[in-house]
């Protein structure tokens, strides 16, 4: 029934209110603790460095280390140690709540102070919660709710992930560098252009990025209920949000070709939306028997924004003695109207609804629910902006039929299915229509022959006016049950989710063009993808004593994701994602029959330990192929195609960055005041590229590479040491693809409550104490930091180009109330 704004999944979230009738009590909630991280990568040590850049430059007919490695020590720098901290977070949160006879309330207060495992305060987030509930019946048939939310938060900003970011300078710099010169002064990077990888502590110093958030959100309620049987509602949220980022670039010096700095940004957005909705509902049982309930309803809902913003030098950068003084307001001042605005800097986005639900069940037997929605949505054009969706659901409560109603052993038993379509609208504004966003020239023609050049603009996204709702079909057929007086629960689902009309924007062609500035291709409706599986969960909970109290519980869900047809680009494939730095290749496409994002390269068979297996091959092979540049220890491609040779058309799956299983396992008991609680999360099948080293000489490697390839029969996995271009590094290969199942412990607490009749006489009504542990242990044999990392592109997710680890926390916290 939640429509558009359901598409991809409902999470609802209440805010506490109070009791009518209770007096005022309060609720203290708070923990403190630490936070690290939750992996380091294996890297090569200095020594073991210094021998891979002297045997990588045996290519090359000179060695940048001395041969005697002993004098590079062991320890050396381990940049790794050098940007992860340790970081304290702590949280505390007071409510209060209560009411009177015909009202219940509720507000309270929270901040949140967390740094970052890399850069600590550098990296700060912090963040002031205030929340309000209010009810009130005006009369007995007339209530009355409001709420209101205000948040402000900081967070200091780093380059945390990818390429430039922290920790890839911090993996890849050579570990042979100093920290700091004598001097003091941070050390340079001069064996690599300082462009790609940069001192990474002299990164963290020099950065001054801040992002603030002031939020407010509000709703107003109100429910009135006639003749018994009817009840008019009508509610309406809305949302206002401030954004400043304020970012001080001092002037720096990185190393080789690499000088930057002297630039202030100052920008800035507002958010507004709301949603109104209005509907009638109406209840009633006929016969003690048929229990119907009808609504009917409107929506309407609007959202916009505008940015604004500065960018410029700063004499203050250059000027001030102490650059680590940063204070935005004296750089610049704010937003002025008459500053220069940044991009396309205005945005707008309606949608309107009506939807219908019908309800019904016989004594609780036979269930029947049916939702009609009919949206409009801005984001598309007049010929296709409204859209139809049915849903439906039945369900058979089994266990209240005569013949188990009075079973010893089985306490419930329902069977249910349901059938859906949901419409997305989630594409770029004015898809329908070209927008004038590109950059033109234009040469008049001057009677002197110099050309006289006039600067303008030009369509540059393409629109297509006939885009039209995205639509997703759901269909569901589950069972639940509970077993031996409801100590033992099961639920299991087989599903499926079709996507038709898959709203996407296709690559570009030589003759479509779409390369210039600010342009972009028309969003079409190009394909369709099944998601389909089963889920299964089962709970077992038991009071052994009145003491004793043990619950446990595992569920597991399977996906099996297939591309069913796409229909664009001539050849029916949507490529994706890319690989390695200033290599023009992708890694990822979208293909019917596969599964959507399923990496696209060449599959390995082993290391080339001869050169004559290499001439056989070159032998037969044109001219230009990937055999001419290969040489003894590099990767060996497959030859899928039969043709005898390698080229482009060997490519094939190496994988998906989908898991094909994933499982939840939680335990708990409590005996007397203790209690404890633990829950783990697996997944399985899903695969990851490691792409966040760097291929630069000087750049570290990851310690796989002690096993490389040093010699005819060294090694049939892991290629040479190389300098320059290599196959093994400039084309995308399953070398590069690892498996990145995992199994994560991510909580265990342990917590005790005090004696209620000792809390009594203290006026407390609970007091308890716990400590917890978040993301303990990861288990895979994926290299990089986050298995469970991911970018969010549907062609293009799963490329590891520098995820951020997951932090372990350890917590002390205390639960009060008064």
């Amino acid at each position: 029934i939640y429509g558009v704004q359901a598409a991809n999944g409902v999470i609802l979230i209440t805010t506490k209110t109070g009791r009518k009738n209770s007096e005022l009590k309060f609720q203290f909630d708070s923990y403190t603790g630490i936070q690290q991280t939750s992996k380091k990568l294996d890297l090569l040590n200095p020594t073991d460095f210094a021998i891979y850049v002297n045997d990588a430059s045996d290519y090359l007919d000179e060695y940048p280390f001395e041969p005697e490695f002993s004098v590079y020590p062991q320890t050396g720098t381990d940049w790794q140690d050098e940007v992860f901290q340790t970081a304290i977070i702590s949280n505390v949160n007071l409510s209060a709540s209560g009411g009177t006879e015909k009202s219940a309330y509720s507000f309270g207060v929270s901040y949140l102070d967390q740094d970052g495992i890399v850069g600590r305060g550098k990296s700060n987030f912090n963040r002031l919660t205030a929340r309000l509930n209010y009810q009130y019946n005006i009369l007995d048939n007339l209530k009355l709710t409001a709420t209101a939310l205000h948040t402000v938060s900081q967070k200091n900003n780093l380059p945390e992930g990818g390429i430039g970011a922290v920790l890839y300078n911090a993996v890849n710099i050579n570990p042979n560098l100093a920290t700091t010169h004598a001097d003091g002064n941070y050390s340079l990077v001069e064996d690599i252009n300082a462009v790609e990888i940069r001192n990474p502590l002299a990164q963290i110093e020099d950065s001054y990025n801040t992002s603030r958030v002031a939020k407010i959100s509000a709703s107003f309620g109100i429910d009135y209920t006639f003749l018994d049987k009817f009840t008019v509602s009508s509610k309406l949220q809305m949302n206002h949000a401030n954004v400043r980022d304020d970012i001080f670039r001092p002037e720096a010096n990185y190393g080789t070709s690499n000088t930057i700095g002297n630039e202030v940004v100052d920008h800035g957005a507002d958010y507004d939306d709301y949603i109104w909705d209005n509907y009638i509902t109406y209840e009633n049982t006929f016969n003690d028997k048929h229990n119907l309930t009808v609504l009917l309803g409107t929506s309407l809902s609007h959202e916009e924004g505008i940015f604004y913003g500065y960018q410029g030098a700063s004499s203050i950068a250059t000027n001030n003695p102490d650059q680590s003084i940063w204070d935005m307001e004296v750089i610049n001042p704010r937003f002025q109207p008459n500053q220069i605005a940044v991009g396309n800097n205005v945005f707008e986005k309606r949608l309107s609804s009506i939807f219908t639900r019908i309800q019904y069940n016989y004594k609780g037997k036979y269930l029947l629910s049916a939702v009609m929605r009919r949206d409009g949505s801005s984001a598309f054009g007049p010929n296709n902006k409204y859209g139809y969706f049915p849903s439906g659901s039945i369900g058979w409560n089994i266990s209240e039929e005569d013949f188990l109603k009075d079973s010893s052993w089985l306490n419930s038993l329902k069977v249910r299915a349901s059938y859906g379509v949901i419409g997305n609208d989630k594409i770029r504004l004015f898809g329908f229509t070209s927008l004038l966003t590109g950059e033109a020239t234009y040469d008049p023609g001057n009677a002197t022959g110099i050309p006289d050049l006039l600067n303008g603009v030009a369509i540059g996204l393409i629109g297509n006016p006939n885009i039209q709702w995205e639509e997703q079909v759901s269909k569901n057929f589950g069972l639940d049950t509970s077993l031996f007086n409801n100590k033992v629960s099961i639920s299991a689902d087989i599903y499926s989710k079709l996507t038709e009309k898959l709203l996407i924007a296709p690559d570009g062609s030589g003759l479509l063009g779409a390369a210039a500035p600010g342009s972009a291709l028309p969003i079409v409706n190009a394909g369709s993808v099944e998601n389909k599986g089963v889920e299964f969960s089962i709970n077992y909970n038991d009071n052994f004593t009145e003491d004793f109290k043990f619950n446990v519980g595992f569920n597991f869900t399977t996906l099996q994701n297939e591309v069913l047809s796409v229909d664009v680009g001539g050849n029916g494939i949507v490529n994706g994602g890319d690989f390695g730095v200033g290599i023009s290749q992708t890694t990822s496409r979208m293909q019917a029959g596969m599964p959507m994002g399923y990496f696209y390269g060449y599959q390995t068979n082993g290391i080339y330990q001869t050169q004559s297996e290499i001439d056989v091959l070159n032998a037969s092979a044109p001219e230009g192929v990937y055999h001419a540049t290969v040489a003894p220890g590099d990767l060996k491609f497959v030859d899928t195609n039969g043709n005898g040779y390698i080229d482009p058309d060997d490519r094939t799956n190496l994988g998906d960055p989908l898991a094909d299983i994933t499982m939840g396992f939680n335990i708990g008991f409590t005996y007397k005041n203790l209690d404890f609680s633990a829950n783990a999360f697996a997944s399985i099948g899903n695969d990851m590229v490691r792409d966040y080293e760097r291929k630069d000489l000087y750049a570290n490697r990851g310690t796989y590479m002690l096993n490389r390839w040093q010699g005819t029969g060294t090694s049939n996995t892991v290629p040479r040491a190389v300098a320059g271009a290599s196959v093994n590094t400039d084309v995308f290969s399953d070398f590069y693809v690892e498996d990145a199942s995992f199994l994560r412990l991510q909580n265990v607490q342990i917590g005790y409550s005090f004696n209620p009749k000792v809390l009594s006489s203290l006026g407390l009504d609970k007091f308890r104490i716990y400590v917890s542990g978040n993301n303990l242990y990861t288990l895979t044999d994926y290299l990089g930091y986050d298995p469970s990392a991911s970018n969010g592109a549907p062609i293009g997710s799963g490329i590891d180009k520098g995820f951020y680890p997951v932090a372990s926390s350890y917590l002390l916290g205390v639960n009060l109330n008064f």
